[in-house]
């Protein structure tokens, strides 16, 4: 079955059944609102609400999880634009440009912003429609040595993307293998890392793992600002579409950096960050008035926003046909799959279409509603960045330990949330990337188990695996990402040095040339 007669059978199912169009209303609603307050972020949002899926059908579950992914992720330009503050990280080059045209024209940046924000989610969805398909059927060649491989790629792809420093990516990532570990092994009944307690027998639950770390932790983090007040802009009147000259010049510029999110979400845990920051790069560099960015350029914000919604779509691909979550908030997205017990891969495709059918739907649909909802109540959008985050900060914990708690009946989930949420909290004050971390633990098993029972397989003949081209390239693919850039880095510095030695100007070519402020 194609991938658009799949998306047809998730649009006759949510016309037929309206609630599937309510929930994915209510989750832009909420996602938006997470999005555009500082501080609260799509990872949080759908941790929040993960719990209360678990009871429900997985068409409506998934569906209100993915309104809540596209929302939370349009939703951070608006403080980014009338605050100067990313409302989520995916946001943060939305401030080059959105801030000094708010200056100017607040509902111009906003319009023209969230426009482009369509535009880069219809991209990145028709994408994951066309591309997501196919690649299941691909992995149908997949045996135990290339899932192995395509677990041990995710993790290298991710240390070599996130963050300067390498080796903390690497222990972060480590330390997730580890944590992922935890409980009775999966191939045996032998049990590990328990410290004999028979309630980490069953390992950790994802759950409370990724609320702590991201709920809890983002809470401990915001501490220091909860008594910073916001002055946030009046927006008297925002067009629900852009005027032509506004958008004069910017066509190529969008559908390039939807391109290049769309490509960026494919690969492992990069995320909407870095997809900005590329798009951004690249139409600065192709512009014919490259001085204008930073300085409320139309080009700038279109690059922003386009390239971090089309990365939605584009992480979605590799979570739903191997399994392997493009982002962070795609790896929570896989724990609701696991969650209402179903497996990533050509299997889902053929055996639950219309779960597939509705995933394809609701992320298509969410975009178009996000569109309206956000411009038509915009002003209501904007009033609730007023409100103060000492506030909300109890409301959300309390929800966090009612969600941990009732998933698995047991006070022991509540516990967990609160020591990776101090785990977590550690980390990221001492610059330890998250995602690596995340990464970890979600592809741990997915690791261990192909790789055990291909060695079981090949009667421990580790040798087996250089007679799977597949394995080998994705292996390769994965130490290449790791190991060229420090290469490269280190070839950079003794070729700086030796100039240096001999009197001549030191160019660093990992900064730009001039930054835009």
């Amino acid at each position: 079955m194609s991938g658009l007669s799949t998306f047809w059978i998730g649009l006759q199912q949510m016309f037929s059944d309206p609630t599937i169009f309510l929930l994915v209303a209510g989750g832009v609603f909420f996602g938006i609102v997470f999005g555009s307050i500082p501080g609260l972020t799509g990872a949080l949002a759908i941790s929040l609400i993960l719990p209360f899926t678990y009871k429900i059908t997985a068409s409506y579950g998934l569906s209100v999880l993915i309104g809540i992914y596209v929302g939370s992720i349009s939703g951070g330009l608006i403080s980014a634009i009338l605050l100067n503050i990313p409302g989520t990280p995916a946001s943060l080059v939305t401030c080059f440009d959105g801030w000094p045209m708010s200056k100017k024209s607040p509902g111009k940046a906003l319009v023209i912003g969230t426009f482009s924000s369509l535009i880069g989610g219809i991209v990145g969805g028709m994408a994951m429609i066309l591309i997501s398909g196919p690649l299941a059927k691909f992995a149908l060649k997949f045996g135990y040595w290339e899932y192995f491989a395509m677990g041990l790629m995710g993790l290298f792809v991710v240390v070599a993307l996130v963050g300067k420093d390498k080796l903390k990516g690497f222990i972060a990532a480590t330390i997730g293998l580890i944590i992922g570990l935890v409980g009775t092994d999966s191939v045996s009944t032998v049990t590990r890392y328990t410290f004999g307690s028979w309630q980490l027998n069953g390992g950790f639950d994802i759950l409370p793992v990724l609320m702590g770390l991201f709920a809890l932790c983002e809470i401990l983090v915001s501490i220091p600002q909860l008594k910073v007040k916001a002055t946030v802009k009046k927006v008297d009147k925002v067009p629900l579409l852009p005027k032509r000259e506004w958008m004069k010049g910017t066509w190529r510029t969008m559908l390039t950096s939807s391109l290049i999110g769309t490509y960026v979400g494919i690969l492992p845990g990069v995320g909407q960050t870095t997809a900005s920051l590329l798009a951004y790069t690249q139409a600065k560099q192709s512009s014919k008035n490259p001085d204008k960015f930073g300085t409320g350029c139309e080009e700038g914000l279109v690059a922003s926003e386009a390239a971090n919604n089309a990365v939605c779509g584009g992480a979605l691909i590799p979570m739903m046909a191997v399994g392997i979550p493009g982002d962070v908030i795609t790896s929570i997205l896989l724990g609701a799959l696991v969650l209402h017990g179903l497996q990533p891969g050509a299997l889902l495709f053929n055996s639950k279409p219309e779960v597939v059918g509705v995933i394809f739907a609701s992320f298509i649909i969410a975009n178009i509603i996000m569109y309206l909802m956000q411009l038509g109540l915009m002003r209501a959008f904007v009033q609730m960045l007023r409100v103060p985050m000492r506030l909300l900060y109890p409301i959300i914990l309390c929800m966090c330990m009612v969600g941990a708690m009732t998933t698995n009946n047991r006070v022991f989930d509540a516990v967990v949330l609160i020591g990776f949420g101090i785990v977590g909290y550690f980390l990221t004050q001492n610059d330890y990337p998250l995602p690596p971390m995340v990464l970890g633990f979600v592809l741990a098993q997915i690791i261990e188990k192909n790789f055990r029972t291909a060695m079981i397989a090949s009667d421990g003949n580790i040798l087996d695996i250089f007679t799977r081209p597949i394995a080998l390239v994705l292996l390769a693919i994965g130490v290449g990402m790791a190991v060229i850039p420090p290469i490269r880095k280190a070839i950079k510095n003794r070729k700086s040095a030796k100039l240096a030695a001999e009197g001549a100007p030191v160019q660093d070519d990992d900064e730009p040339q001039d930054k835009a402020q």
